[in-house]
């Protein structure tokens, strides 16, 4: 197979081992669809369905890797659906042996179907419409050597390749104002003749100029630098096949340059140190659609200065900082810059030192019960930069503490409610003030689902074939199987020994536990579990056994 992916993939759900059917493989077009008959009419479930991303399959006196079918009388069919753009002429090509039949959109267009010694061979030539069309190439090897091959090529040359692409679609243009560059992206094309597309741009009441070169382009995405005039300007995109054609223009888009006056710069910097961060606020500036903060750390004397870093951009003229280290001065800049992206030359500068302070609490704190884990507790964590834990308070009590924005605590009880609230300590000790309180009451029973009723237990050659009646609990999670054996028990006596082989979901009725056909007396038996892991022990009375002798020839007991 080329470029086979098998079908036949493992998946573990639930503890049990299962396989996907072979029809639910989908493969991605172009790739074929290829079934595997064990048959040469195609009767049947295919023995294996596969993704090929061609036909070219060599399988000699044998049968195809990856599947069981006989060497002689087995069949293939390949089948893919695609987009074929705006169409035009193709040319098919079969060579196989033994038969081949291929067929577009259900008309036969190629028929090799006979048993031959040496490999056939035929073309066909077509004019595919616009659109999506279906492909199916049937193969059967009936005996001897087999082979298989077919392509479909779209014939290029322009005396014969007279459809032109479509117009291409999907174009968007972003604007950079940083680089005062447009980048063009757009979807592909679906012709498979496609040569490139061409850009073309135009300001307003201008006529369309080619900007993308004399080369066509191949991706789909083009970067243009538009005079920086605060134009606007236009561009559509057209699509060239490999006759030469081209598309009419796709849909215009439009994009509208910069400007090159910067705004003043901001005055009036104060920095202020206090609980949440270092305060920082300075006078509006007309035109500034955001502000732009700077910090340098401030050093002692004859150390080199530290780099000045950017923080954060603000539309607003206040921010603050939160991330600032306590026990540490700094020194703030702002640049003001307008919506064309255009920066003020100076910067107003301020300093401040970041005192030790308690730092900010966790905010947002939640309590969700969830069955079968616990109720977690979640909280946004402090505003501050040196939190070195959380500690956590159920019920007023402290319980615990964490480094993260979440806890869950699975010492609860069924039917109960507890209250939390969060604290975030820094690493100087400091304590925040103690969070809101978050709630959470946990649900359920704590009484174990009825007894599995009507257990049979069959022995067969590949092992013990196990049903029973399904139990009708509204909150049945799943079944367990439990198996029991007798073993010595060290003073001479034999004893049974009961253990889990298999977790099933609520809607099983019957398993088949394989074992060797040994003929051992062995006992088995079905517990129900509920959504709250409510389940009999295996010793209780209620649970009921189902002994069974193994088939084979009997061991002493």
């Amino acid at each position: 197979m080329a470029a086979a992916t098998l079908t036949a993939a493992l998946a573990t759900a639930g503890g049990l081992l299962t396989a996907t059917p072979a029809s639910a493989v989908t493969c991605a077009s172009p790739s074929w669809t290829a079934q595997y008959y064990a048959n040469t009419s195609f009767k049947g479930t295919p023995k294996l369905t596969a993704c090929d991303s061609a036909i070219a399959e060599n399988y000699g006196y044998g049968d195809p890797a990856g599947v069981t079918l006989p060497k002689d009388n087995f069949s293939v069919r390949w089948s893919v659906t695609r987009d074929f753009g705006s169409g035009g002429p193709f040319r098919l090509a079969a060579a196989t042996q033994d038969g081949m039949r291929v067929y577009v959109d259900g008309v036969r267009r190629i028929d090799l179907w006979r048993n031959v010694s040496s490999t056939a061979r035929k073309t066909a030539d077509l004019t595919i419409p616009a659109g999506r069309h279906t492909l199916r190439v049937d193969y059967v090897a009936w005996t001897g050597y087999a082979s298989a091959a077919f392509t479909y090529t779209p014939r290029t040359d322009a005396r014969t390749d007279t459809v032109k692409p479509l117009a291409p679609t999907g174009l968007t243009a972003a604007y950079d104002r940083g680089t005062a560059k447009a980048t063009l992206r757009w979807t592909r094309n679906k012709e498979m003749d496609l040569a490139g597309y061409r850009v073309y741009r135009r300001a307003s009441g201008a006529s369309w100029a080619k900007v993308s070169g004399t080369t066509l382009l191949t991706s789909p995405s083009f970067v243009n630098a538009p005079p920086v005039t605060g134009q606007t300007f236009f561009y559509e995109l057209r699509a060239v096949d490999k006759a030469g054609r081209e598309s009419t223009g796709s849909a215009d888009v439009s994009t509208t340059t910069v400007d090159r006056t910067a705004p003043v710069a901001p005055t009036g910097l104060t920095a202020t140190d206090g609980q949440g961060g270092v305060a920082l606020a300075w006078q509006p500036v007309p035109g500034a659609a955001t502000y732009t903060v700077f910090r340098r750390q401030q050093t002692e004397p004859g150390l080199p200065e530290a780099p000045v870093t950017q923080v954060t951009t603000v539309s607003s003229a206040s921010w603050t900082d939160t991330a600032a280290a306590e026990r540490t001065g700094y020194t703030y800049y702002v640049s003001a810059v307008d919506a064309a992206g255009n920066t003020s030359a100076t910067r107003a500068t301020a300093s401040a030192t970041r005192g030790d302070l308690a730092p900010a609490p966790a905010t947002a704190v939640t309590a969700v019960f969830k069955p079968g884990t616990g109720i977690v507790v979640s909280w946004a964590r402090s505003t501050s930069g040196d939190v070195e834990r959380y500690d956590v308070y159920r019920d007023g009590h402290l319980y615990t503490d964490v480094s993260g924005s979440t806890y869950t605590d699975l010492t609860i009880s069924h039917g109960s409610t507890y209250a939390y609230t969060v604290v975030a300590v820094d690493k100087g000790g400091n304590r925040s003030p103690v969070s809101a309180p978050a709630s959470a009451t946990t649900d359920g029973d704590l009484v174990a689902p009825a007894p599995v009723t009507g257990l049979t237990a069959t022995p067969r050659e590949d092992g013990v074939f196990l049903e029973w009646t399904p139990n009708t609990e509204s909150d049945l999670k799943r079944y367990e199987v439990f198996k029991a054996e007798k073993y010595d028990d060290g003073d001479g006596g034999r004893v049974w020994l009961a253990h889990r082989v298999e977790y099933l979901g609520p809607d099983t009725t019957s398993f088949l536990h394989t074992s060797a056909a040994d003929g051992e007396n062995v006992m088995y038996a079905v517990i129900a579990v509920d959504d709250w892991d409510n389940q009999l022990d295996v010793t209780n009375e209620t649970v009921h056994w189902t002994e069974v002798t193994e088939l084979g020839t009997p061991t002493e007991d």
